[in-house]
């Protein structure tokens, strides 16, 4: 047997034995709080379905957040979430005539339309032919649809699902799209909460008062978003993106915070849901290399995947599905030369290394910014640095290419004591192509075992939807 043949047997193997162990364990929990929990796996089409994509959230990403959210008190290193759930990975490579590595938007065209398509494609095909996605055919039979995202809710992943466009840079049409676009004589998306006011203000046609006179109830915070209970909701929380959890003001809602305002919305419907929930910003702190944002960003999804595989205990007609779109950063757990990675010194930080760069690049004192952003005390020297290069930001112009090249050095060196006490290693700004985890619970997940196409996601959850 060739060495190529026994690592697909034993990774098949692998596959399978784990898969086979997370049925048992969900089959066996929900056992006990209800017995019809235990028969959820075989019910033949899900009433509900929750697909869950942690953006940029690779392997790597969850072995270092298993680590990062251990109890210290205890020998074991405690599973996440997640890991009960695992069911096997899937591959994440697109169909672009000069790239192998996926962006985000032919990753979301692959799991909304089950075609593969180019980079930057936006639920068109390679000839930039309108594809049907799963929310729609969701539409189409009557269900509630809904979209959540820490990113702006025009971004590549969200807007895969409702929207068909040539370029994931046409943010202004997306936004169109979503008011414009309607099934059965209604809005496509009935929940719409995240990023990207400004795509929705008087500069683009204000579809935010569109969307109210047509009966959306229209929220900007985490109270009036709690508040409110209409069917229909756009929740507008930033201006562009989310700010990060670690970072982010109290008015501002978490993503398992607009996760069950969503859930409690499109439950209502007696044909069931779509759901799609976007941990965006682990992918936006991956791109800077920022490993404190992407740990708070990883315990904001994990949240997220607790609350929805909560509810499909309690819903046996539930099926969850959470994945990733690709890895980002080329992150590893350990540099250098010692075996060592240490989450402790990431536990300890204030801020992110994107909140303390941007207050820096806005004029604040860089000594200040750190001492008060990080967990331990800073040398001297590499505070000297950080003040080197925020002087050398301050004389470039803000729309220039030299500018965004500069912002990152001067990130990078706000992030070299964090990165360094953590042994944290990195080895790009971008995405990176390896397979990526697959977590599975509730109604039909046995169909995500094994090594799967990213183009499966939607495969199996259009057979759900058009057996109904």
């Amino acid at each position: 047997m060739t060495l190529s043949k026994k690592f697909t047997t034993s990774l098949i193997t692998i596959s399978l034995v784990a898969s086979s162990i997370v049925g048992t364990a969900f089959a066996s929990e929900t056992t006990k709080s209800d017995s019809k929990i235990a028969v959820s796996g075989n019910t033949k089409n899900p009433k509900n379905i929750i697909f869950m994509v942690g953006d940029g959230m690779g392997p790597s990403y969850n072995s270092a957040y298993r680590h990062f959210a251990d109890n210290p008190d205890t020998k074991e290193i405690e599973p996440t979430a997640f890991d009960r759930y695992l069911t096997g990975q899937q591959k994440t490579d697109p169909n672009d005539p000069k790239e192998n590595v996926t962006d985000s938007a032919a990753g979301a065209t692959a799991f909304s339309t089950g075609v593969k398509t180019y980079n930057g494609a936006i639920s068109v095909d390679e000839n930039k032919k309108k594809l049907k996605t799963v929310l729609e055919q969701a539409k189409e039979n009557k269900k509630s649809t809904g979209l959540v995202t820490t990113a702006e809710i025009t971004d590549a992943t969200p807007a895969a699902f409702a929207s068909h466009v040539d370029s994931r840079d046409k943010k202004d049409e997306i936004a169109k799209q979503f008011y414009n676009e309607k099934i059965h004589g209604e809005h496509t998306v009935d929940v719409l909460l995240g990023g990207g006011k400004k795509y929705f203000d008087s500069r683009n046609g204000d579809l935010q008062n569109k969307f109210k006179k047509d009966g959306y109830k229209v929220v900007h915070d985490k109270k009036s978003l709690h508040k409110d209970n209409s069917d229909q909701i756009l929740g507008l929380f930033a201006d562009e993106n989310m700010p990060l959890q670690i970072d982010a003001p109290n008015k501002n809602p978490k993503l398992v915070d607009m996760q069950k305002a969503a859930i409690e919305r499109l439950e209502k419907n007696k044909k069931g849901f779509f759901l799609m929930v976007e941990g965006a910003s682990i992918d936006k702190s991956g791109h800077p290399n920022d490993v404190t944002g992407v740990m708070s960003e990883m315990n904001g999804f994990e949240d997220a995947f607790k609350n929805a595989t909560s509810y499909a205990k309690s819903h046996p007609d539930t099926l969850v599905v959470a994945t990733a779109d690709h890895s980002t950063g080329g992150m590893t757990i350990g540099k250098g030369k010692d075996y060592v990675w240490n989450p402790d010194a990431i536990k300890s930080m204030k801020h992110s290394g994107s909140f303390m760069t941007e207050q820096i690049a806005n004029s604040k004192s860089p000594k200040k910014i750190i001492k008060d952003g990080y967990g331990f005390k800073v040398d001297g020297n590499q505070i000297k640095v950080i003040e080197k290069e925020a002087k050398k930001l301050s004389k470039l112009k803000k729309d220039s290419s030299e500018y965004e090249t500069q912002f990152q050095v001067l990130q990078d060196a706000v992030q070299k004591p964090i990165n360094d006490k953590s042994h944290t290693g990195w080895t790009t700004n971008g995405h990176t192509g390896e397979d990526v985890n697959m977590y599975a619970a509730g109604a039909n997940s046995d169909k995500f075992k094994g090594l799967i196409d990213n183009t499966d996601n939607a495969k199996y959850i259009f057979s759900y939807l058009k057996n109904k």
